[in-house]
């Protein structure tokens, strides 16, 4: 397995990848890697023929009071990871590499990024659109794979692929689990044991929503407010619960099959994300 720490040897090395006819599968994340990364590891391998997969905890995508300091980092864990499960380059980068001390461009899709988590964390997705476009330009991947756990990041990378023209195949793979249906994540090492069992609250209200409107409720303020119960029973403390349009990401009125349902809750210290399609 390959690991590259600058720019210019990570895209030498997907240059000649291209060079010998082979397909580029991408992976970006931030590290601290878990069985729902591994798993993108494998969608990119159905359509790819060598796989690259980056480590980098961005910094513009945190605000001044968020958690980049305490975000969880395993390198040598990560990289374990990555050689079993058959990943040819891993784009090890350090912040220095990624961004010039007076780094004066960035890009910002100014429609989906709007509620959500966009609206609570201000500079959150310029942040995360402008890392991924320079990702793409470094890894020159032909597919990307990202996780439909993060709804709107993907949601919004899709919109940026497509406006800026970017040569590249999203595609966006289901939420890995836990068995008692908590979605996988990073930031679920933070939680201790008594806040593991409220995190359920996120799956529960996301349940709850999906059974109330198979049962004929079809009005989205209703489903929002049993959604914002069921995660307070738990003692979460609410961010959103929101019924969208899985296209648009607006608000519904009236909640019909194919609609999502948006949560973010706070456990504890931790902000938790969680999202289903109806």
């Amino acid at each position: 397995m390959n690991i590259f720490h600058t720019p210019h040897e990570m895209t030498a090395w997907s240059q000649a990848q291209r060079r010998s006819g082979k397909r580029i599968g991408f992976v970006p994340t931030m590290g601290y890697l878990h069985a729902g990364h591994l798993s993108l590891v494998a969608e990119a391998q159905r359509h790819a023929d060598a796989i690259a997969l980056s480590i980098f905890v961005n910094p513009t995508q945190f605000g001044p009071h968020e958690d980049f300091a305490t975000y969880p980092r395993d390198e040598a864990r990560d990289l374990a990871l990555c050689r079993e499960a058959g990943v040819a380059a891993v784009f090890l980068p350090a912040p220095a590499a990624m961004y010039a001390p007076d780094a004066s461009v960035s890009v910002d899709e100014s429609a989906l990024q709007n509620g959500l988590c966009g609206a609570r964390r201000p500079g959150h997705f310029r942040g995360v659109c402008t890392v991924v476009a320079k990702l793409f330009n470094i890894v020159l991947p032909d597919v990307a794979v990202f996780g439909q756990k993060d709804f709107q990041q993907a949601a919004v990378i899709r919109r940026m692929v497509r406006d800026l023209n970017f040569p590249v195949t999203i595609i966006t793979a289901p939420t890995l689990r836990e068995p008692d249906g908590l979605a996988m994540s990073s930031r679920n090492v933070h939680l201790n044991a008594k806040e593991r069992q409220q995190a359920l609250g996120l799956s529960r209200a996301l349940a709850s929503a999906a059974d109330a409107l198979r049962a004929g409720e079809t009005s989205a303020d209703t489903l929002r407010q049993q959604m914002r119960d069921v995660l307070e029973q738990h003692g979460l403390r609410v961010d959103y619960a929101e019924i969208a349009d899985a296209e648009t990401l607006s608000p519904v009125t009236t909640a019909t099959p194919g609609n999502v349902a948006l949560i973010a809750a706070h456990c504890g210290n931790t902000r938790l994300i969680d999202n289903r399609v109806l």
